[in-house]
């Protein structure tokens, strides 16, 4: 008995193998690619300001398909079609998927100097749909919005309320989808080993799934077993109470 509980006690706890340590940022995240669908903030400056206000006109390339009281709303931004391009003011279609944040910001400020279109700008690239969901037994599954475009899977663990005493920590799943193909992997919590993996950091669409342990869907299938046979004897007692008041 004492054997059994100290192994459930291992398995709520994070990292029960780690000891006091420094640890190198190994890794590192890994590079966040543009895809389709994504929306991306692109603003433009220059010592003239004149000439770059038609790179930063309002676009409204993303549409909610609902709104409120049936309005649609829109979301200024740049919606990266299904073929990985974005029409870009005076540039034109400018083929983006594949490329990093960074990447996109050289490729237009390269663009706009070769043309002779500003002098020195400064081009600023930003993700605005950068987001993960965290499902399962978690206090607050929910999809996490993540501003600053970098996030690790113990922030977005603790941002959905931590795994409940019911979640199994040694089975973590995240799905994640890269160039049409998911891939399915599963972290090991009450291990210190996720410090050294490339999961460590979650990337823009990641699934984070925390599994439910044998002991809650144990008692959930007994209770609903119990649960016809209470009901029925209360309904059989009212009955016979019903006709001895008679």
């Amino acid at each position: 008995m004492l054997l059994s509980s100290c192994s459930t006690s291992k398995k709520t706890v994070y990292f029960n193998d780690q000891q006091d340590a420094i640890l190198k940022s190994a890794n590192l995240p890994s590079k966040n690619v543009i895809q389709a669908n994504d929306l991306l903030s692109i603003a433009v400056t220059s010592l003239n300001p004149a000439a770059t206000e038609i790179f930063n006109k309002p676009n409204n390339s993303y549409v909610s398909s609902t709104g409120l009281g049936g309005i649609n709303l829109t979301s200024p931004g740049y919606l990266v079609n299904e073929q990985g391009i974005i029409q870009f003011p005076v540039l034109g279609d400018l083929k983006i998927a594949g490329l990093t944040t960074n990447e996109l910001r050289l490729k237009i400020t390269n663009e706009l100097v070769n043309r002779k279109l500003l002098v020195d700008p400064i081009v600023i690239v930003r993700q605005l749909n950068f987001k993960v969901s965290v499902l399962g037994e978690v206090s607050r599954p929910s999809v996490v919005n993540v501003p600053s475009e970098k996030i690790s899977l113990l922030e977005a663990l603790g941002l959905a309320g931590d795994i409940t005493i019911y979640g199994r920590k040694d089975n973590v799943m995240i799905i994640r989808e890269e160039d049409g193909v998911k891939k399915i992997k599963r972290i090991n919590l009450n291990s210190s080993e996720i410090f050294e993996s490339e999961y460590y950091y979650l990337k823009s669409n990641d699934i984070v799934y925390v599994e439910t342990n044998k002991a809650k869907v144990a008692g959930s299938t007994r209770t609903s077993q119990l649960l016809p046979i209470i009901l029925s004897a209360l309904s059989f007692g009212a009955i016979i109470i019903d006709r001895i008041a008679r």
